[in-house]
């Protein structure tokens, strides 16, 4: 199957219109908080509230969303029965992951995550650059090591921000 062109404005758009709670993780996150990393995904991690579920199950019919296999995608049963659900959608990539490595999942997360102004008017709910290093440091990867310092310099330049030398970061 030929990959779609990755548009994160009309998944986050079609995530925005249909009212889904969700937080932005993953190399997408970690780049709205400032890593040099390449992506052409996003993953969310869903409130797994059943009204949440059926308004994330609406976006997911306004992408297009689909299973890479061909299979039929049954959201309510496939999000339930796989640690991470890999869709292609009409605007590219999406990965719905109810509870990444290291977290207890969407409640979690969104305690220390922020909204951060990415255009068009979205603000959509990204974790913490913390709680990204957190979610690398669990899933003990090789690939994931540079990106997993990048996070922690971050943090070691927020930190040193706040406790004020006079770093900034530029967003």
């Amino acid at each position: 199957m030929a990959r779609d062109h990755f548009d994160p404005y009309a998944l986050l758009e079609a995530l925005e219109r249909q009212r889904v709670t969700y937080v932005i993780v993953g190399a997408l996150g970690r780049v709205l908080h400032g890593s040099d990393e390449l992506t052409d995904g996003l993953d969310i991690v869903p409130s797994l509230r059943e009204d949440n579920l059926r308004r994330l199950g609406l976006a997911l019919d306004d992408v297009n969303a689909r299973r890479p296999d061909g299979r039929p995608l049954v959201f309510e049963r496939d999000v339930s029965r796989q640690p991470v659900l890999e869709l292609q959608t009409d605007a590219g990539e999406l990965k719905i992951i109810p509870e990444p490595e290291g977290t207890r999942g969407y409640d979690d997360l969104r305690r220390r995550a922020t909204r951060e102004p990415i255009g068009r008017g979205l603000r959509p709910s990204v974790a913490s650059p913390d709680d990204h290093a957190r979610m690398l440091a669990a899933l003990d990867r090789q690939q994931d090591q540079v990106p997993l310092q990048t996070m922690q310099r971050l943090i070691e330049l927020e930190r040193e921000l706040h406790r004020g030398r006079g770093l900034s970061i530029e967003r």
